[in-house]
């Protein structure tokens, strides 16, 4: 099979290639899934699960991409729930990855069934932003009706999915990002918009929970703006910065087929909007993941999707 393998941490991108590899075999409670659409995290060349297994050993050279969308053609031994030839979406284990190939062994209990009538493209988009919203907010930052919620980066790939559902869910959303993002954030709901380039993101006062996708002096500020009993939820790693009467959370997000269901289902009904940005085919996922182009595509906000079957 056809798939991106990285050779040296150290080499980063540079070590990216597109090589032959023999197809995965299904483990105990595994799936093989023959991968129609691919997405990938711009940084995960620098996670320590891309290039370790769990016991910390060496796994190089490695398959990155941890999304995916694609159809089950073999089970391994006890595997429950799912079937040969059922379309399926959702993520592999980060210590695991190897969805930027053309077939990938995951556990079953990761993935959901994908609906006939949703794209693969659309699939592959949802599963990591839609978790990351849904646990961050609902989870994490245990959100009620009616309190106000400030949303970093809500032009984003994970930002839009935080706004549309914070938003469908009773708060007041603000936004922030870049000036030429305000309408962007905007059209996925965003009720106000701080440009934090030009704006005093302290000007918004008060509010119930903050969705940190930036980290550093960002998220430190964002830490002085949470009301008593409100949360700083961050995915940019562990912050300092603990709001004064409140709570400070860092999170990975987490597999889990329940919420896939429920997100899948809200795309489906129109309540949920994905944010695909650019789609490449595995031919060019290499260029994908160079920094140069990172830069280029930050033009257009979004998720970043590898098309591995036409």
């Amino acid at each position: 099979m056809k798939a991106i393998v990285v050779t040296d941490q150290a080499e980063g991108t540079a070590g990216m290639k597109l090589v032959e590899r023999r197809e995965p075999q299904a483990a105990i409670n595994d799936v093989v899934v023959q991968v129609h659409a691919s997405g990938f995290t711009w940084d995960e060349l620098t996670w320590p699960s891309t290039w370790t297994d769990r016991l910390g050993r060496d796994r190089t050279p490695v398959i990155p991409g941890q999304e995916l969308a694609g159809v089950v053609t073999a089970l391994g031994y006890g595997t429950r729930g799912l079937s040969v030839g059922q379309r399926v979406f959702g993520l592999t284990d980060s210590y695991r990855g190897g969805t930027l190939a053309e077939y990938v062994a995951v556990e079953a209990r990761n993935l959901a069934p994908l609906p006939g009538d949703v794209d693969f493209t659309v699939g592959a988009s949802v599963a990591m932003p839609g978790l990351t919203a849904w646990q961050g907010l609902f989870e994490h930052g245990r959100l009620q009706a009616g309190q106000s919620v400030l949303v970093h980066g809500a032009a984003g790939a994970v930002g839009s999915m935080v706004t549309q559902l914070a938003r469908k869910f009773g708060a007041y959303v603000i936004g922030t990002g870049r000036a030429a993002h305000r309408q962007t954030a905007i059209d996925f709901g965003a009720q106000e918009f701080v440009d934090l380039e030009n704006d005093a993101m302290e000007d918004v006062g008060g509010v119930d929970l903050v969705f940190d996708v930036f980290g550093g002096d960002i998220a430190k500020r964002s830490a002085g703006l949470i009301r008593a009993g409100g949360t700083l939820v961050t995915i940019a790693g562990p912050t300092e910065a603990r709001p004064a009467d409140g709570l400070a959370v860092d999170f990975v997000v987490v597999s889990d087929r329940a919420q896939l269901s429920e997100i899948i289902q809200r795309v489906r009904d129109g309540r949920l909007r994905t944010n695909i940005g650019n789609v490449s085919t595995l031919d060019d996922a290499v260029a994908a993941f160079n920094p140069t182009e990172r830069i280029k595509a930050k033009r257009i906000k979004g998720k970043t999707i590898i098309r591995v079957r036409p």
